[in-house]
């Protein structure tokens, strides 16, 4: 599987961004997909996520300000960012895995860069 982001950039805080992946490959019938970020000096950790089934989990440090959908026909996942904030400023990691997910076996993309300066 591979995973293909974009949609990173710069934006003033309050500002919004759009993130979109989209997973090409071996496709599993039964799949999530989510968004995890990683700051300088921090652990990577997950900002949200979605199922087949369309169920979504997501950090409380973005709920009610980012909302991930997907588009099964296109095997995506988007992430709408809104009200920004510079603790937001992070390299986000699209992500796959088989459900059931087994540890280890998620698919990663490359990052893509969100910077919230003013």
């Amino acid at each position: 599987v591979q995973l293909q982001a974009s949609g990173g950039g710069v934006v003033q805080p309050g500002g919004s961004l759009r993130l979109s992946c989209s997973a090409s490959g071996n496709i599993f019938s039964l799949n999530g997909m989510g968004w995890y970020r990683q700051a300088p000096e921090q652990k990577r950790e997950l900002v949200a996520s979605i199922s087949t089934d369309g169920s979504t989990n997501y950090a409380g440090s973005v709920k009610g300000r980012f909302t991930i959908s997907r588009d099964y026909a296109k095997n995506s996942v988007y992430l709408q960012m809104n009200s920004l904030k510079i603790e937001d400023t992070a390299v986000y990691y699209c992500t796959y895995w088989r459900i059931p997910r087994e540890l280890g076996k998620d698919y990663w993309g490359k990052g893509t860069q969100v910077t919230v300066s003013s």
